[in-house]
């Protein structure tokens, strides 16, 4: 069985490329995960590479941005590479299946989605199509 699933912060923006042949979207991560401390022992943090396709690619790029806490579900890859100078290079990836967003927004300001409008006061303002409840009011469900 080959299953991970991980929750950490990402350590810089995701970087997109396509694939030329297909135009299928690869997207390349990396998140920062603590590991549990033991009484009196030090903090340690793996940071793993995460690398997503398709259209789930497109959307890490378009919503994640460094800092953001994120889920990782999918499976280890390992692989390996020469230098120029002929030394061999080990890699681990997690190639994922699901990448769920537990932080949300646009990676600019500028560029807010229609989930989220700000007021003019600068809070959150209620998005276009809905209606502002207050807290004493009664919720249908």
């Amino acid at each position: 069985m080959n299953s991970v699933v991980l929750i950490g912060r990402l350590t810089r923006d995701p970087e997109i490329r396509y694939i030329p042949e297909s135009q299928n979207a690869v997207a390349t991560f990396s998140i920062a995960i603590d590991r549990p401390v033991r009484a009196g022992g030090e903090k340690k943090t793996d940071f793993p590479r995460i690398t997503v396709f398709g259209k789930q690619a497109e959307n890490c790029e378009r919503f994640l941005k460094k800092g953001r806490l994120v889920g990782v579900q999918g499976r280890l890859q390992t692989g390996s590479y020469k230098t120029q100078s002929g030394e061999t290079r080990y890699t681990t990836d997690v190639v994922a299946d699901r990448v769920e967003f537990l932080e949300w927004g646009d990676k600019s300001e500028s560029a807010r989605s229609g989930f989220e409008r700000e007021t003019p006061a600068g809070g959150l303002g209620v998005p276009e199509g809905f209606q502002a409840l207050d807290d004493d009011d009664d919720i249908p469900f």
